[in-house]
């Protein structure tokens, strides 16, 4: 008897090549998981190194944020993309026309790179750790695009999750006894805040966005195809950084800043391009997570990281780990937890409604 389609041959034993397929999924899902997590934790605190030494130019900040992307080439090439059956009965959506994508791209890219810049000024202003539990805010934006423009519903998990994250970044927002960077004021450290919360919720508008130009404009979402996005969005985000930073007059700047890093000349470059590895080794965990599961998947993923990042600033950068800042990341724990039970569950609904859908004989009329 041929196996079915839950990988079962008899009605008793697992498919070999179902199992080699779970099992395959679930490597590729911990790589991705593992790359995003690092990546985006390792890019966080060099950022914060940078200005910790001496680095002031918020324009390069963000333009390491995106300048690595031809790193991005190497799996683009690499990973080959599956091949469409043309005996398929249901053909391939048609693509769409050059000058629509473009004009996606364009417009995508320009927010992030603004986007990125008010990242740039929430780092100067906010601790790594600040900073990373600031951002986790991300879900409640996530929460509120995905329901007005991605049609996903708002449960009461979901509003618990939006509570206890809101509440965690109020906490930290009216935080006295807060580790503000040397320099800084408490008007800089509150704006640094309203920076991040804006950065995140317009982070969450791109993801938002994102998808809904694969569903309504490009209609695949292909390994290759969602790593050109992440390609061409970084390639006009960076020409935007660049001709901010010679608008702005910062790049006079930096051959000062070269000079005075506190940690030298070379020390200063390693910094600047680790920083650009870090974040592209993160968007390939992105774009993984997209494809092999789902943009929101990554999106919770993303904001594990960011209620990670802090036990690692405390670690490499002796951020300090004040009660109220433990009752945030508490609170932010929460807040995920809650946040990806509801996917489990919603995951759950789905794979049973298949499943359902498999299994139900076929009548027809005689």
């Amino acid at each position: 008897m041929a196996a079915d389609n839950e990988g079962y041959s008899n009605g008793r034993h697992p498919n070999p090549v179902m199992k080699r397929k779970q099992m395959n999924f679930w490597i590729l899902l911990a790589l991705n998981v593992i790359f995003l997590v690092v990546g985006q934790a390792a890019a966080i605190i060099l950022g914060r190194i940078y200005y910790d030494n001496g680095g002031n130019s918020k324009w390069m900040a963000t333009l390491v944020q995106t300048a690595g992307f031809p790193v991005l080439f190497i799996p683009y090439f690499l990973i080959p993309s599956p091949k469409e059956h043309t005996d398929s009965p249901n053909q391939p959506p048609p693509s769409p026309s050059i000058i629509k994508v473009t004009v996606i791209y364009v417009l995508l890219g320009v927010i992030i790179a603004g986007d990125n810049m008010l990242y740039s000024v929430a780092l100067l202003y906010l601790s790594a750790s600040t900073y990373s539990l600031i951002c986790a805010t991300q879900l409640v934006f996530n929460a509120i695009f995905s329901f007005f423009i991605n049609s996903q519903k708002f449960t009461a998990l979901i509003f618990n999750s939006v509570i206890a994250l809101t509440l965690a970044a109020s906490l930290l927002a009216i935080n006295e006894d807060s580790d503000k960077p040397p320099g800084v004021t408490t008007r800089k450290y509150i704006f640094g805040i309203i920076a991040a919360i804006v950065a995140s919720g317009l982070y969450s508008l791109i993801l938002s966005l994102m998808q809904l130009s694969f569903q309504k404009v490009i209609k695949k979402e292909t390994f290759s195809v969602v790593l050109e996005m992440q390609i061409f969005t970084s390639l006009v985000a960076s020409g935007v950084s660049t001709i901010g930073l010679f608008a702005s007059g910062e790049w006079r700047t930096l051959s000062g800043e070269m000079q005075g890093f506190a940690t030298g000349k070379a020390a200063y470059v390693q910094v600047l391009v680790w920083t650009a590895v870090g974040w592209q080794v993160c968007a390939v965990g992105v774009v993984g997570l997209i494809f092999v599961v789902s943009s929101l998947f990554s999106n919770v993923i993303s904001t594990l990281s960011l209620a990670v990042t802090p036990i690692a600033s405390v670690i490499i950068l002796h951020d300090k780990m004040n009660g109220v800042k433990m009752i945030a990341l508490l609170m932010a724990i929460w807040g995920f937890g809650n946040y990806i039970y509801q996917n489990y569950l919603d995951d759950l609904k789905a794979r049973r409604t298949h499943f359902a859908s498999i299994h139900t004989p076929n009548v027809s009329s005689c």
